[in-house]
């Protein structure tokens, strides 16, 4: 019943969104565009379900090739254009993946995927990350909205493999072990309410009231 219902909840919000979005993701097109060179979207290559590769649409948020220099981004990352610091603020460069949530290869709410540098590191219990398809949001989403800040300008990747990363993963698997319905809600409304408080410009950060006992 949980897989019917999740399934029904994605599709019908996926679709909905992806209509009424539009004239939105028009404006962010042109933005993009006249805002650097390149692109308007960025295929994202991840590792999603049972641990299958598939590239990922997001709006463009840095230079050209920029992954090339790292897969961490830091605060103020000079490889982040304009518009792009607008778009990662308020987590609009990922409304493209509606798009896989309505072709059933991700869900709202899910484990966030993560590179392959990070998912071939996983041990046996990280690996159970990967038995459930990823998403757009999840307890890690929410926790660490404000990433680019947690890790700072500088040795970001070093502190991301020494802080953050086990703490998102043990995020991952709470979702994993204790998903229902009910806490996909919860994870939404979660989600909805931090970004309201990011944009109202009251989010403190990981320890914020919003994100406090998530599991």
């Amino acid at each position: 019943m949980y897989r019917v219902l999740k399934r029904g909840l994605d599709l019908a919000a996926a679709v909905a969104g992806l209509i009424i979005l539009f004239p939105v993701f028009v404006v962010i097109t042109v933005a993009v565009k006249l805002d650097s060179k390149g692109p308007a979207f960025y295929l994202a290559e991840r590792v999603g379900y049972h641990g299958r590769r598939f590239r990922m649409y997001k709006f463009r948020t840095m230079c050209v090739n920029a992954e090339a220099l790292g897969t961490t981004t830091a605060h103020n990352d000079a490889r982040i254009t304009r518009v792009g610091k607008f778009l990662r603020k308020y987590k609009l460069d990922e409304l493209p993946q509606l798009i896989h949530v309505a072709k059933g290869e991700m869900s709202l709410v899910g484990p966030r995927p993560e590179v392959e540098e990070h998912t071939r590191l996983y041990d046996n219990e990280e690996k159970l990350i990967l038995s459930v398809p990823p998403g757009i949001t999840d307890y890690s989403s929410i926790r660490f909205v404000n990433l680019g800040e947690v890790l700072g300008s500088e040795n970001a990747h070093d502190v991301f493999v020494s802080t953050v990363r086990r703490e998102k993963n043990r995020l991952r698997l709470a979702y994993v072990k204790n998903r229902s319905f009910l806490e996909d809600m919860r994870i939404l409304f979660l989600t909805l309410w931090t970004l309201l408080r990011v944009a109202s410009g009251r989010f403190e950060g990981g320890q914020d009231c919003s994100t406090r006992g998530l599991v």
